[in-house]
């Protein structure tokens, strides 16, 4: 196995390159060589791990690292299978430093062993998201067509679309290519905005690379298969197959993939109307799931996408097959809903209509759905006028009156509008420093703390982030990082400063596998394996647990994590607890203790359960070596 990792720089600004070596030990993959890198360069770095190429499931996401425009802070982001032919440029990383001075293409191809080609193509960006379908699927499509005739292989495309200009949200889109054809599992590095980084930073609007490139990556199966018998006497396949059950089909709720598993188990926990269902009661929450997303919305995923089979790959060989699909619409949890639920929307039509645009634009589907959700609310209780957004309609949220597949579409038809609106900053709607900074200019000019509905986590002065589409406390964490899995989003009580450090423990144990370019479906052996896996190869379990250590306590040194400063916050807080004790039957005296607190001074329980939290994360996160 190599003991280097090769660092591609690339600087748009004058097509300049050089290739540089770093030894396997210092650092292990693309997080903490990104980490390294941004603090050098600002660079926006993307890669994969080790295992690469390798007989090892899911082991070729494409990692992305940076300062992230939204966050506003270190952030980490993946992309699902397009590791696979950046493997065969046989290089682990490209950092990103300078700006094009036009709107370009990142060309990269290497062929038979020879010297990376790296070039720099000027493009009619405006031409290319017109085309076709249009956004980031006409702009994949414009490049495939220019450049596919000097790859002997099929390459793969980066995109960005147009929310990358407009916002602080834009993310990386892909697909992948299959005998010169674009397929429909298109897979997104979305959270923490690198798709406005690559466009606003960097001068780039697409990246496509491909090459013949042959690394000698860790096939050997028996092997393999030996460290799996040993530690769960099944083999690597087996372990996996059971591994990835909820992602493929899972018989217990006769469904699969995140869409499916998700939906048919929420029940009382559903999240609906931007929050507004916090305030409904068990009853009415368990009435709205069943006649809206068990007996509509989640029947027709299965009817149409699991009983047809209709599910593939990110783009590597995968016992997952998490890609569950209806034509060219992907179907997963957190986007269909936050632009389904959340928004006033639960029939497949409507959502599909509304996923397929936010995708075409370039969004980050979870921001963006919860963004929408939240314009919609100030709509409702009147703090803003379809005059402020350049919009025509307001929403259909009447619970008592709600018709699902005609409410579904008017709601996704004013998501439509509200998307153009954002786009083109119609009505004064300007999100291109993001919802936080528009919200308070309102304040001030209004006085209508607009903030007060939006559901988010804040970091420093301009940094926000949607949070996980699950009702559990972890997701508004005051973590280095969040709107990924880095942190407990478990159902149960915990209190918070053991929540704090059961937070830091899975940050950690997440970066175990983000650093080796593994997807975390397949965690279920992931986690505990890939440290044994590098001991075998390299003989450095420790020094690389010992770095991740160090550098997850270097992501919390810039931890500007804000207390809440949406009154919605607090009442999902809130309103978890009461549910954990009066329906779920949680007894537990700390449970009652902290009840009781909110029940006095909400504020100041709130604040009380924020600090505790983040004493938890700051005491579980100081690693220096």
């Amino acid at each position: 196995m190599d003991t280097v990792q090769r660092v591609l720089f690339v600087d748009p600004s004058t097509g300049f390159y050089r290739l540089k070596r770093y030894p396997v030990g210092p650092h292990f993959g693309p997080v903490d060589l990104g980490l390294h890198l941004s603090d050098r360069h600002r660079s926006l770095n993307f890669g994969t791990g080790l295992f690469a190429g390798s007989i090892l499931p899911g082991s070729n996401r494409l990692i992305f690292t940076g300062f992230s425009p939204c966050w506003r802070g270190f952030y980490i982001s993946s992309m699902g299978g397009a590791g696979l032919v950046f493997d065969n440029l046989g290089i682990n990383l490209v950092s990103l430093v300078g700006k094009a001075s036009a709107p370009s293409v990142l060309y990269l191809n290497r062929t038979h062993g020879e010297e990376i080609e790296v070039e720099v193509h000027p493009l009619d960006l405006e031409a290319a998201w017109a085309h076709g379908e249009g956004g980031v699927y006409g702009l994949m499509e414009t490049v495939l067509a220019r450049f596919r005739h000097r790859y002997e292989s099929d390459p793969r495309i980066l995109a960005v679309g147009p929310a990358a200009r407009s916002t602080d949200f834009g993310a990386i889109g892909s697909a992948p290519i299959v005998k010169g054809q674009i397929t429909a599992a298109d897979t997104w590095a979305g959270r923490g905005g690198f798709g406005s980084k690559l466009l606003q930073e960097h001068g780039l609007a697409a990246i496509i690379y491909g090459g013949t490139f042959l690394d000698e990556d860790f096939r050997d199966r028996t092997v393999a298969d030996g460290w799996f018998e040993e530690k769960y006497r099944k083999k690597l396949a087996a372990k996996d197959f059971e591994a990835t059950t909820k992602y493929r089909f899972d018989p217990a709720f006769e469904t699969g993939g995140t869409f499916g598993v998700n939906f048919a188990t929420l029940k009382g926990r559903m999240l609906a109307f931007n929050g507004r269902s916090l305030g409904w009661s068990e009853a009415e929450r368990l009435e709205r799931h069943q006649h809206w997303v068990v007996d509509h919305y989640l029947r027709q995923f299965n009817e149409e996408t699991i009983q047809t089979k209709s599910q593939s790959t990110c783009g590597e060989p995968c016992a997952a097959l998490c890609k569950k699909t209806r034509d060219v619409f992907k179907k997963d949890y957190e986007p269909y809903q936050t632009l389904g639920p959340l928004c006033g929307i639960f029939d497949q039509r409507a959502a599909e209509r509304l996923n397929r645009a936010g995708d075409a634009a370039g969004f980050d589907a979870i921001s963006l759905g919860g963004v929408l959700a939240w314009l919609m609310e100030c709509l409702v209780d009147s703090s803003l006028d379809p005059e402020d957004l350049g919009i025509t309609r307001t929403p259909r949220w009447d619970p008592a009156a709600f018709r699902v597949v005609e409410d579904s579409a008017h709601n996704a038809e004013l998501g439509l509008e509200l998307i153009e609106a954002i786009l083109h900053r119609r009505g004064g709607l300007d999100l291109s420093e993001g919802p936080r900074k528009w919200g308070r200019r309102l304040h001030r000019e209004r006085g209508h703390r607009l903030l007060d509905t939006f559901l988010h986590t804040a970091h420093g002065r301009r940094g926000w982030m949607v949070p996980n589409q699950y009702w559990t406390p972890g997701v508004l964490a005051p973590m280095p990082i969040m709107g990924k899995y880095y942190m407990f989003y478990g159902p149960d009580f915990v209190p918070p400063r053991t929540l704090g450090r059961v937070c830091a423990e899975r940050f950690k144990a997440e970066l175990v596998m983000d650093n080796l370019g593994v997807c975390r479906f397949h965690r279920g052996w992931a986690e505990e394996m890939l440290p044994e896996i590098v001991e075998a190869l390299y003989g450095a379990r420790k020094p690389f647990l010992d770095g991740l250590a160090v550098a997850a306590s270097r992501i919390n040194s810039r931890n500007a994590s804000v207390y809440w400063e949406s009154e919605r916050n607090l009442a999902f807080l809130e309103t978890f607890l009461r549910r954990r004790r009066d329906i779920e039957g949680d007894a537990s005296p700390e449970l009652a203790r902290w009840i009781e607190a909110f029940e006095a001074d909400p504020q100041e329980a709130a604040l009380s359960w924020w600090y505790e939290l983040r004493k938890g994360i700051d005491e579980s996160l100081r690693a220096f070596f």
